[in-house]
């Protein structure tokens, strides 16, 4: 009577196309693993220490005791979200705007346009820096105050002023930062299909019909993600802060991303900042949660 017996499966290598496919995975994985696990891994274990170059000292939380003791920290925070929320929605809006504005004209003007607003993407962050420390300038040359004397008003220490200087960033930003939403505003609005303003057109909708009743909700899902990573950005400023004001005066402008390098390299206490850095993380986690369940519930991608 003959039996059969099962033969053991062999085990399947990786070869072939598979082979190539874990190789290029691999790679992104190295690079995921040096400039973002390895960070994050690094500086939590850095916040729970004394931290110095030649011997730390194991401190447990009290540096995230510390920081949420810090009068100093909740300023920058609260600083952080007045920027955020003065900045991002005007930013949002004025670049939906444009891009609208934009949307009809032909390609090469088009082209010239996107160019022009895109610009100062791609500029040196230092070179706009001394182009808006020029507008912002206190004396009679700066361009600003020569503005406002055609409406009678008095020189102003536009970044010298605590009443003034959080008005300043928020200015630059908003005159400065659209290149990107831009961009992505008019490759939303191209791929809305004509049909649905010839429909529009064929039930008497007027511009601003078709703009709330079809522009906008097609463009859900684009600003979703520029909401997103504008708030992100925002609650990682610290280029503007540090260039234009460094923090003042009195603190008036001091981001939490600005307090975090200042805690780091100018009082040198690493342990501090890495754990502020951490607290901010999760800040930006949650946010982004309640943005993605309340705002994003209803787009499709």
């Amino acid at each position: 009577m003959a039996t059969n017996i099962a033969k053991p499966m062999k085990r399947r290598g990786i070869k072939g196309e598979g082979a190539w496919g874990y190789a290029f995975i691999a790679v992104a994985l190295v690079v995921f693993a040096m400039f973002t696990a390895y960070p994050v891994v690094s500086a939590f274990i850095i916040s729970l220490q004394e931290y110095k170059p030649l011997g730390s000292t194991y401190v447990g939380l009290d540096n995230y005791v510390s920081t949420l003791k810090d009068g100093l920290f909740w300023q920058a925070m609260r600083n952080t979200v007045v920027y955020t929320i003065l900045t991002v929605p005007v930013n949002l809006f004025l670049s939906m705007v444009i891009a609208i504005l934009i949307l009809p004209l032909r390609k090469k003007t088009q082209g010239f346009f996107k160019g022009v607003y895109y610009l100062p993407v791609v500029a040196s962050g230092v070179a706009l820096s001394v182009v808006w420390l020029w507008i912002f300038d206190p004396m009679e040359g700066g361009i600003l105050n020569q503005l406002i004397h055609f409406f009678g008003i008095s020189n102003q220490n536009w970044l010298g002023s605590s009443k003034t200087a959080m008005f300043s960033l928020v200015l630059m930003s908003w005159l400065s930062s659209h290149g990107t939403s831009i961009i992505i505003y008019l490759a939303g609005l191209l791929g809305i299909d004509d049909t649905y303003y010839e429909a529009a057109e064929m039930d008497g909708a007027n511009f601003f019909q078709k703009l709330w009743h079809i522009v906008v909700p097609s463009l859900k899902p684009a600003t979703l993600f520029l909401l997103v990573t504008g708030v992100i950005g925002s609650f990682q400023v610290f280029q503007n802060a540090y260039l234009m004001t460094g923090g003042g005066p009195n603190n008036a402008t001091t981001m939490v991303g600005l307090l975090i390098f200042n805690n780091a390299f100018t009082y040198f206490e690493f342990g501090k900042a890495a754990a502020q850095s951490l607290i901010l993380a999760i800040i930006i986690a949650g946010i982004s949660v309640i943005q993605f369940k309340y705002v994003g519930k209803d787009v499709e991608y």
